[in-house]
């Protein structure tokens, strides 16, 4: 099979979708919230509610997505339109949907509607495109260069997701309103139409097998089929140990983003007296940061691991957090330099663990490969962001929950000392227990360059028909990274099985597990 060759514009196009991807996220974790108390009239607990019950949905849907993609490959629409990019095309026309999530005065169930609404389509776009990278080629560096390309791109937007707010109001001039992040949703849907245009037209998936079937079974698609199947999908991927390891790591990683965005923006305003403005403005320099680290945690963790890499992030994220609770402690209110100093350095680690783990991701596949002797791309991107939804839908009812208990009111100019003990707790306690858990995680995870490169070599030896590790040093890293024994491997075992059976396997996995069993 041949393979086409990656050139400058397609790690670019490819990059491109985290305009949607990490802009979107940035605009909502780093707004959303405050927008519904400030705004919409709604009370902590029914902002964070809304918030909770998309990501709960999304959470079921988007494996859902994966599960679909991995066999649509196998039917005639499929076949004629691809099975992954497919999705990003009929997206495309309900990315404005982003823009009716930041109208004022509307009822809550205005805002869940249009909040979930969002959700389904902008998982409908990122799961099938989380396959790409490993659908396009096989090398361990350009999988990296497209994950490095796609990183750097969400942090450039999301440092316009930051910055947006503080110069639509310097335009329009006046404080900051409601029509404030109306704007902003309008000029963000604008550019996600045409960036998702651009991805589809710049990227492409692996070239169909001949002896793939196209499966038209009922039974192979009907609702409860496809539900059982895709759980069954789900907790295989989760047998895989480096898939595990790395679960944590992301998570520790983009959890304590999650809480710490949450509540920055009402630490900003109410804790050390700033304004949204401010708020914005520190965002900005958050990500401007943060796209600084990206730069710097692509090379480093070529060189020195993604592990070591990841560790490093999290001592700057939290010197960062410690640099904040030093500021509102020394009672001298808002200091812009030294605001600016602590977001700085905890931009510095956010960077790299946006980045760590996405380049990790993108081998998991492989990882899987010498278990189930498959391909499910799909299946990963589908449970990863099953589980970070989810977790991420707990992170923000958390925060809502805690500040309501805390004494928070919504609409007010200013807020009680416990309200304001309550946002400075959640902006550090949380985010530095997240972290220290990511921290622990990180020194059990093996996967890097050298280890990617045995395991590569293994599934070659399988693919030819071999039983045997080459040395018993190879057969510890694919034990390690998988998580079975060695003779368990390439189909030995019941990982993915009811999967096959839910689905019309091709003729070249059947092979290759009849080999592995010989």
């Amino acid at each position: 099979m041949t393979r086409r060759e990656l050139k400058p514009v397609n790690y670019v196009a490819y990059g491109l979708n985290d305009i949607l991807g990490a802009g979107s996220m940035a605009v909502i974790s780093g707004w959303i919230l405050f927008f519904y108390t400030t705004f919409c009239g709604l009370s902590a607990v029914q902002a964070a509610s809304i918030f909770a019950i998309a990501r709960i949905l999304d959470a079921v849907a988007s494996p859902l997505i994966g599960h679909i993609s991995d066999g649509l490959g196998k039917t005639r629409i499929g076949q004629r339109f691809g099975r992954r990019r497919v999705f990003l095309l009929f997206s495309i026309p309900l990315l404005p949907s982003f823009a009716l999530m930041w109208v004022s005065g509307q009822a809550y169930l205005y805002y869940l509607v249009t909040y979930v609404f969002f959700e389904l389509v902008y998982a409908a776009v990122i799961i099938p495109y989380e396959t790409l990278a490993a659908e396009m080629t096989d090398d361990y560096k350009k999988k990296a260069k497209l994950a490095g390309a796609r990183i750097l791109t969400g942090q450039i937007s999301a440092i316009f997701a930051g910055i947006l707010p503080s110069w639509i109001v310097s335009i329009v001039g006046g404080k900051e309103s409601a029509s404030t992040f109306l704007i902003m949703g309008a000029i963000f849907s604008a550019v996600f139409m045409l960036v998702v245009f651009i991805v589809w037209n710049f990227t492409w998936e692996r070239e169909t097998q001949p002896e793939a079937e196209v499966s038209t079974s009922k039974d192979n698609w009907s609702v409860a089929g496809t539900l059982k199947t895709l759980f069954l999908n789900l907790t295989s991927t989760l047998r895989i140990r480096a898939f595990r390891l790395h679960l944590g790591m992301y998570l520790g990683g983009y959890i304590s983003q999650d809480i710490f965005n949450a509540a920055f923006t009402y630490f900003v305003v109410f804790a050390i007296g700033g304004s949204v403005v401010i708020a914005s403005e520190m965002m900005a320099v958050t990500y401007i940061a943060q796209l600084v680290a990206v730069a710097i945690a692509i090379p480093m963790v070529m060189r020195f691991g993604p592990s070591p890499s990841y560790r490093v992030a999290i001592g700057f994220y939290m010197l960062g957090i410690i640099t904040l609770l030093a500021l509102f402690f020394s009672g001298q209110g808002f200091v812009y330099a030294w605001l600016a100093g602590a977001v700085i350095l905890a931009g510095f680690g956010r960077g790299a663990l946006n980045y760590i783990p996405w380049n990790t991701y993108n081998y998991m596949a492989d990882v899987d490969e010498i278990v189930t002797a498959r391909r499910r791309e799909g299946s990963f991107a589908g449970v990863m962001t099953f589980i970070r939804k989810a977790t991420q839908a707990a992170a923000v009812m958390f925060v809502g929950i805690v500040l309501e208990a805390g004494g928070f009111v919504s609409g007010a100019d200013s807020q009680s000392g416990d309200a304001i003990t309550t946002i400075v707790a959640t902006l550090a306690i949380g985010p530095l227990v997240v972290l220290t858990l990511g921290f622990w995680v990180s020194t059990k995870f093996r996967l890097n360059k050298d280890t990617h490169e045995v395991l590569m070599a293994e599934i070659a030896r399988f693919k030819q028909g071999q039983t045997s590790a080459t040395s018993p040093l190879h057969q510890e890293i694919v034990e390690d990274l998988s998580g079975w024994k060695y003779d368990q491997l390439w189909g030995n075992n019941s990982v993915g099985k009811a999967d096959d059976a839910a689905q019309v396997g091709s003729a070249d996995v059947a092979l290759a597990g009849h080999k592995g069993k010989h």
